[in-house]
Formats: structure tokens, C-alpha cells, sequence
């Protein structure tokens, strides 16, 4: 006998589950001395938390569209990100490699 699944049923193939538990958690966690110790470190300052803020608001907003405008909204949010990796070609990534590390077979092996 299985056990019920905690999540609920699964979403159909496709579709996307929108959840805001991970951006209440990251807004929890913002507020954590940890993270705020950690930015005050790092940056100087203490974290205003209000990106969180802003994603958690988004998402409940979202919560309340239908799922066609949900995945209407979070495509074109994909789309719009910008990537992490450059691609280039075999010839640009040749040219790239040879202007950062070409120095290097200049050097002698001994």
C-alpha cells in the first residue's frame, strides 16, 4: 500500500506548479540573523528583504490568474532572461581560448 503523496497529485505532463512556499521560505530565511549578519559582512549593510518581499507578492498575485495566463506570464519571463553561458562557435571559442590562455604556450616546459 503506498503512501499519499504530501505535494498532492502530480500536475498532468506539461503543466507547471506554481508553489509560493519557496519564496515564503527565502523570505523567512531573509529575516534569519544568519543572513543578515551574512550581508552586513559582505555588503555593509543589513538586507531589507524587499526583493523577497516583491517575489512572494508577485507569486500570490499570480495565484490568482488562471493557469493559461500563468503559463502565458512565466514563458515570456523565460524568454526574457538573459543566459548564463555564452555559445559560440567552434572558430569563436578557437579565437577566445588562443586571446585568454594563448601566453601560456609561449612559456618553456622544462
Amino acid at each position: 500500500m503506498s503512501s499519499p503523496d504530501p505535494e498532492g497529485p502530480s500536475p498532468p505532463e506539461g503543466r507547471r506548479r506554481l508553489s509560493c512556499t519557496t519564496c515564503f521560505d527565502a523570505l523567512w530565511f531573509c529575516y534569519s540573523p544568519v543572513h543578515q549578519l551574512q550581508s552586513y559582512y559582505r555588503y555593509g549593510v543589513m538586507d531589507s528583504c524587499s526583493g523577497k518581499w516583491n517575489a512572494l507578492y508577485d507569486c500570490l498575485a499570480l495565484k490568482t490568474k488562471s493557469h493559461s495566463e500563468v503559463e502565458k506570464i512565466l514563458d515570456e519571463r523565460e524568454k526574457a532572461k538573459t543566459h548564463i553561458w555564452t555559445f559560440r562557435t567552434v572558430e569563436e571559442a578557437s579565437a577566445n581560448w588562443k586571446e585568454q590562455f594563448g601566453h601560456l604556450d609561449d612559456m618553456d616546459v622544462e
